[in-house]
Order: C-alpha cells, then sequence, then structure tokens
C-alpha cells in the first residue's frame, strides 16, 4: 500500500503542483458559465495533453438552469446601503425591491425555525454561516428551504469573517424560491430584534436566466481489467475571489496525480479515469446528470470515486466516507503505510461530487482539509478570502502524496478487498 519510491519521489520534485495551483487562481473565481469557468477548462485541457498527449479525453455536455445576477443591494431602515452577495440561482425581486421585516434565527437550527414557526411567514429569515467541514452542519440550502417552507419572503445569510460578504447556492433548482442575499457579520448585528419591534430591510435583486450548458471534462486511462477508480474534482467556484482552496486545490492535485500515474496505470489491476465536473456549487448538477446516466453494469464497475474537495488550507486532512464503512479500514492502512495521518468521517455529507456517486450505490470518499477545525483557512470558503496565500505549498504536496497512494491502491487492491469496500 505504501507509494512506490519512482512515484513518491516524482511528485515530491512536482513544480508543476504549484505552478497549476497558481494558474487556476490566476483565472479567477470560475462562477458557472463565466469566462473564467471556460479559461480554467482550457487550461486543464492543456496541461493534461501536456502530461498525455495521446489522451485527448471526452466531454460530456451538462445542460442546466444558467443564471447570473445583474444587480443586488440591501437597504437597512436604520440608514443606506450595505454590502450584500447574491446567492447562486436566488430569485429576482423585481425593479421595486422587496421591503419585509427581518427576523433573526441565529444559526438557522430546525429547533430554533420550530421555536418562531408562527413569527417567520411574511418576513426575511437571517441565519448563520456555519463551517462546512464540521459534524452536525446544517448546510445554508438546508436553512433556506426551511425558511421557505415556514412562509418566508425572503433569506439572508451572514458570513463568518468580519467585514466579508459570504457567497453560496440558494439550493433552488429552478421555479419558485425566494430573494436570498449574502451578508457581512456586521450587518447581520444591525438587524436585531429590538423593543421598538423587528428590524426593516429591502432587498432589490434582478437576475437573468436561461438555458445553459457547460461540460464534464473525462480522461480515462485503463487498466488490467475492466473496473474504475474514478478521481475527480470541480471546476466551478464563485465571483468573490480566487475560490482557491475550494477549489482550485483539488484541481491542481488531479492534475499532479494524472501526471504521476499516468504512464502506470497500464499496469494496474484497475483503470484510472479522471474527472473534472462543474456547476458542484449549484446543487451538484455535473455530477448527478453523470451518475444518473450510468447504467448498472457501469456502476458495478467503479470500485472506488476518490473526490477531492478544499484539500489545502490545513495540513490536517480527513476522508468523508459517505456511509461505506467497510472503506475506512482501508483509507487509513494506507496512510500509515506512507507516513500520514488520515482522519474517517462516517456519516454522509452532500457538501461535494462524492455524495452522487455513493447515493448511486458507488463507494465515494471526499479528501478535505480542515475538518472541524474552526481555526483553519478553510473557515474563509465562499468569503473574498478565499485566495491563494491561505495555501501552503506543503499542505498542496502532502494532499497529492496521499490522493496518489490512496489511488494507486485502489487501483491495485485485491477483489475480497474491493468488495469490502462497498459494505455499509
Amino acid at each position: 500500500m505504501r507509494l512506490d519510491p519512482d512515484t513518491a519521489a516524482r511528485l515530491a520534485s512536482d513544480e508543476g503542483l504549484w505552478r497549476d495551483f497558481n494558474d487556476i487562481c490566476d483565472r479567477g473565481g470560475r462562477l458557472a458559465g463565466s469566462e473564467s469557468e471556460k479559461r480554467t477548462f482550457a487550461l486543464l485541457r492543456e496541461r493534461v495533453r501536456a502530461a498525455s498527449p495521446a489522451n485527448s479525453g471526452r466531454s460530456i455536455p451538462v445542460p442546466y438552469g444558467g443564471w447570473r445576477a445583474t444587480k443586488a443591494t440591501l437597504k437597512l431602515a436604520d440608514g443606506g446601503l450595505v454590502t450584500c452577495h447574491p446567492l447562486v440561482r436566488t430569485i429576482a425581486t423585481g425593479k421595486d425591491g422587496l421591503t419585509a421585516e427581518v427576523i433573526d434565527l441565529g444559526r438557522g437550527t430546525p429547533d430554533e425555525f420550530e421555536a418562531h414557526a408562527a413569527e417567520i411567514g411574511g418576513r426575511i429569515v437571517l441565519v448563520r454561516h456555519e463551517l462546512m467541514f464540521a459534524a452536525g452542519t446544517i448546510h445554508r440550502r438546508r436553512k433556506y428551504d426551511m425558511a421557505r417552507t415556514h412562509g418566508a419572503v425572503g433569506f439572508l445569510i451572514a458570513g463568518p469573517l468580519a467585514g466579508h460578504v459570504v457567497a453560496g447556492s440558494s439550493g433552488r433548482e429552478g421555479g419558485d424560491g425566494i430573494p436570498a442575499l449574502g451578508i457581512s457579520p456586521e450587518t447581520a448585528a444591525r438587524l436585531v430584534r429590538r423593543a421598538a419591534g423587528w428590524p426593516t430591510a429591502t432587498m432589490t435583486i434582478e437576475t437573468a436566466e436561461g438555458p445553459a450548458e457547460t461540460e464534464t471534462l473525462v480522461y480515462d486511462y485503463p487498466g488490467l481489467s475492466d473496473e474504475w477508480v474514478v478521481l475527480s474534482a470541480h471546476v466551478d467556484g464563485h465571483d468573490l475571489a480566487e475560490s482557491a482552496m475550494d477549489n482550485g486545490t483539488g484541481l491542481a492535485v488531479v492534475l499532479a496525480v494524472t501526471r504521476a500515474l499516468a504512464p502506470k496505470v497500464a499496469s494496474f489491476r484497475r483503470g484510472l479515469r479522471v474527472m473534472f465536473f462543474s456547476v458542484e456549487e449549484w446543487a451538484l448538477t455535473g455530477s448527478a446528470q453523470y451518475v444518473k446516466a450510468l447504467g448498472e453494469t457501469e456502476r458495478a464497475k467503479i470500485a472506488l470515486n476518490v473526490n477531492l474537495d478544499s484539500v489545502a488550507g490545513s495540513p490536517h486532512l480527513a476522508a468523508l466516507s459517505s456511509g461505506y464503512a467497510g472503506v475506512e479500514p482501508f483509507l487509513l492502512a494506507v496512510a500509515e503505510a506512507n507516513g500520514q495521518s488520515l482522519r474517517t468521517v462516517r456519516p454522509l455529507m452532500t457538501n461535494s461530487d462524492h455524495a452522487n456517486f455513493a447515493l448511486g450505490g458507488i463507494p465515494a470518499i471526499r479528501l478535505v482539509a480542515g475538518f472541524d477545525d474552526p481555526a483553519a483557512h478553510l473557515r474563509v470558503v465562499l468569503t473574498p478570502a478565499d485566495t491563494r496565500d491561505k495555501v501552503a505549498q506543503s499542505e498542496l504536496r502532502q494532499a497529492t502524496l496521499l490522493t496518489a497512494a490512496l489511488v494507486a491502491a485502489a487501483c491495485n487492491a485485491d477483489p475480497a478487498e474491493a468488495a469490502r469496500w462497498r459494505l455499509k
């Protein structure tokens, strides 16, 4: 299970890892449908072609509901406009905006929604953004759905970082919804309830929507059998900053691992399928379409999905095993054999593309940095502070070495070992 010395040495000295990471960040936040996203796909094609000229890959079209915000403002009754950011796929308010009272539900737990159920209807709900990589996290999309269910007319979510708004998806798949904005913690502090009553705010959002198409980029490197290990990362991000940790790190590591392993895969028991998904930030749309289109035979041939999402920004790595208990001993054994520490987290977390593989009956893990660590740089993901300076070269290298070891070991695991990965 130990990565062979030649591959380990090649990865340890690969100057392309840091170059790729910076080049990806240079292309911007990669919001789906933007020129930044398109330029990044072009970069990925260029870098994979340089590593394996004979493999031109294939592109799977991904139709989705296109969206962009053309205007977003938030005006508080106590004076003036404040900085805000439209959540992806929020509905528009119309040119006159939406004025309503704001009810602050704190963190926005199910208990808080239930306790205030009689007061939510007709008001704008305010909740807090949480560290996404933590046990017990309540995802933003779930809070949005609870607000809608309880009759809220608008949705505000306050970010974790002083002076910064927060981005992310509203969770709306299309059709009806409620206007949704990300705000700063300072703005949230101005929206507290007082003895005089609930505060009032005016949300104004204008959007453009229509059919759109992106892609899933796939590179197959066949092994000795017709089985596959899928290595994946998502391309798209947000337009607040560089989306460096989420997910420039994952993309750079996939490129480095592909360079190192591609020449060796022909002798592996299983082939390597490298996949670059998009519209992940839009309810995991790209991977959902891919898994849905797979027949039962094709699904059975995928032994494992290793999904990389936000793999640097902390030196501490965790593998989310998506309820597949049988894969955990394998993961830990590979990590230990390669001198790395790894935490495994079993409950299924639907916060990246691995979730669609897992829900489709395919063993899947997400490798992530900084899990359950509120001090890690990962706390600023989805804010303007998600920039390359939060990532240390040593962290990116560590994630690359562990990923290569996991993928190589998975490609070469015997059938009995692979069968255990499907156990829950």
